[in-house]
């Protein structure tokens, strides 16, 4: 994963094409980039996060940032029911028992130093 003023990019070789192409991940915004070899990916990464910021704020847009920490999850009525009833019962906000649990589902190596309040 390349990184870059809080944007992340990947990566996949196209062999057809003989290209590195790349496109950050976790906007809505697509922003893609390409390179001929390794030693330019980086900057053509870093020419595209800046074209996009520069792009939006021509525009006098916000530009999407990466994981706002909200996302929607659907579910059928009677789980929501149920997760409402037992956050109630706990003295919890149904975002912090979602929370906990997604937490303690991720292997310890990917929650450790995560925040653990919403």
């Amino acid at each position: 994963m390349l990184e870059y003023k809080g944007y992340k990019g990947k990566v996949e070789y196209i062999e057809d094409a003989n290209i590195l192409h790349g496109e950050v991940v976790g906007t809505r915004d697509v922003i893609t980039f390409q390179a001929s070899n390794v030693r330019e990916l980086q900057r053509a990464f870093h020419d595209s996060v800046d074209d996009y910021l520069a792009f939006c704020e021509e525009r006098g847009e916000t530009p999407d940032k990466p994981y706002s920490g909200k996302f929607v999850v659907r579910v059928p009525e009677a789980v929501h029911r149920t997760l409402a009833e037992y956050a109630s019962t706990e003295g919890q906000s149904i975002n912090t028992v979602i929370l906990e649990a997604v937490l303690d589902y991720l292997p310890k190596k990917l929650s450790d130093g995560l925040v653990h309040e919403p």
